[in-house]
């Protein structure tokens, strides 16, 4: 059995050939880990031939290509049918086919529609590792099978020329103003680096728009992952970036030290005001190990845990400090591609994996939700799947914005039951907006200004009205 375009194809949940069935019955017990269903009830099966000679052909259309499981969902495919008795022989396909958040965007700039989701790297603090991270998470999800891109969005201080090498260093315009990327190991790379101007000095508005062209006049081609090398802070290119583009989900990059947890903070509420969902936190320089072989941590713990505890992000990577990430960046060849089966590229496989699953969670449309109800004002209408059966219920603005457990409340003498302007929280507060964000919290304003993100985590312990 050779290869199909699946993409068109129905999934196929059931069969009125008995034997088809039977195969189909044996896949039930193959779980997607993320979603926690079978891979039948997933929508997964899109092709299925059971011959009189016991030769069976499955082809399973997965979320991605760089899906960490897929090999799993390969041999558990072929053990649980290779039980039915009068099979002789599975042959099992494996294809992806990404869901592209262009298509809800119909205005797309024409080098971005075939990219399929766009992925942000910000620190919102200088100096803590955010390229690096960015350049060998590309590289990582290269390796996993992934079509790769990564954009500069520091025209201050562009990164990348110094980070990779690829074999042309110059962007090409064709004469009709479309960017071509240079290319390194596969991955398509646009920095304004490559432009032969250095870094820019220029105004904050000039920079934005320079960004827009560089971003939205390349040739990107058909990518599963976009990556934003976002440049520090949360100024207007990151608010442009935002607003031109659908960022599908934010990796956050930090150190261990309190002063990073204050800025991510700020980074992940501006994520929320732009309905962008972080994904993953990546603390780097989080430890090394002593010639001693003990394990140190000279900036202390705290800070990545601390962001991920605040706002409920699922997943926490803890980088230690190792000469070959610098040495990889210096040199041009990241530690990923340099040490591929080593500890550090085997932490950037265990980023890859987070943000793989993580976006397919967000583009299968299945996770919570919560949002105002106009027939009962105050209140905010959740819907998780896992409490009351799925059934929505409500909880009250007041208890809500109670709650809040952000850095406005643990790094200060202020308490969640003051607003902004010193008086207390009324029993009828009214959120102003409310948005979900991904599958881990709510973005609400309140209306003395103050912007909270509400983890799920926390709605779901809330008083119910």
């Amino acid at each position: 059995m050779t290869e199909e375009n699946t993409s068109r194809l129905p999934s196929i949940v059931k069969s009125e050939n008995e034997r088809e069935q039977q195969v189909l019955d044996a896949l039930k017990n193959v779980i997607d880990p993320d979603f926690g269903e079978n891979i039948v009830n997933c929508g997964f099966v899109k092709v299925l031939k059971a011959t009189e000679d016991g030769q069976v052909a499955i082809v399973l259309e997965l979320t991605t290509p760089a899906c960490p499981v897929k090999d799993e969902f390969n041999r558990l495919s072929k053990e649980f049918v290779r039980r039915l008795e009068w099979v002789k022989e599975v042959d099992v396909i494996m294809t992806a086919a990404p869901k592209s958040n262009m298509l809800d965007v119909p205005e797309a700039p024409p080098g971005l529609r075939g990219v399929k989701n766009i992925i942000a790297i910000s620190s919102c603090k200088g100096g803590v590792g955010k390229s690096t991270t960015c350049v060998n998470l590309a590289m990582t999800l290269m390796q996993m099978g992934a079509k790769v891109g990564i954009f500069d969005a520091d025209v201050y201080g562009p990164s990348l020329p110094t980070m990779v090498s690829p074999e042309f260093e110059k962007l090409e315009m064709s004469k009709d103003g479309a960017i071509t990327p240079v290319e390194f190991e596969g991955v398509k790379i646009v920095s304004f680096g490559y432009a032969g101007q250095g870094s820019a000095i220029m105004r904050g508005p000039m920079v934005s728009g320079l960004v827009n062209q560089l971003l939205t006049t390349s040739e990107w081609g058909e990518l599963d992952y976009l990556l934003l090398d976002m440049p520090p802070g949360t100024g207007d290119i990151h608010l442009t970036l935002g607003q031109v583009v659908p960022i599908t989900a934010a990796v956050v990059v930090t150190t261990p030290q309190k002063l990073a947890f204050i800025d991510v903070d700020k980074g992940v509420r501006m994520f929320a005001k732009l309905e962008v969902p972080c994904v993953c936190v990546v603390e780097n320089m989080s430890t090394f190990t002593g010639d001693d072989g003990k394990v140190y941590r000279p900036f202390g713990k705290g800070s990545g845990r601390s962001i991920c505890d605040a706002y409920d992000i699922p997943h926490l990577i803890e980088m230690p400090i190792e000469p070959g990430l610098s040495s990889g960046g210096d040199s041009g060849i990241p530690m990923t591609l340099s040490d591929p089966t080593g500890p550090i590229a085997a932490l950037y496989t265990e980023i890859g994996a987070c943000v793989v699953r993580e976006v397919a969670k967000i583009n299968s449309g299945r996770g919570p939700t919560a949002f105002l109800d106009p027939d009962r004002r105050g209140c905010l209408k959740v819907q998780i799947s896992d409490v009351d059966d799925g059934k929505p219920f409500y909880v009250s603005g007041a208890s809500v914005r109670k709650s809040d457990q952000s850095a406005r409340v643990k790094n200060s003498n202020e308490s969640p039951d003051v607003l902004l302007n010193g008086q207390k929280v009324p029993d009828d507060l009214e959120p102003v907006s409310v948005a979900t964000v991904g599958n881990y919290a709510v973005s609400i304003t309140w209306p003395d200004g103050f912007s909270q993100v509400a983890p799920f985590r926390v709605l779901r312990t809330l008083p119910r009205i």
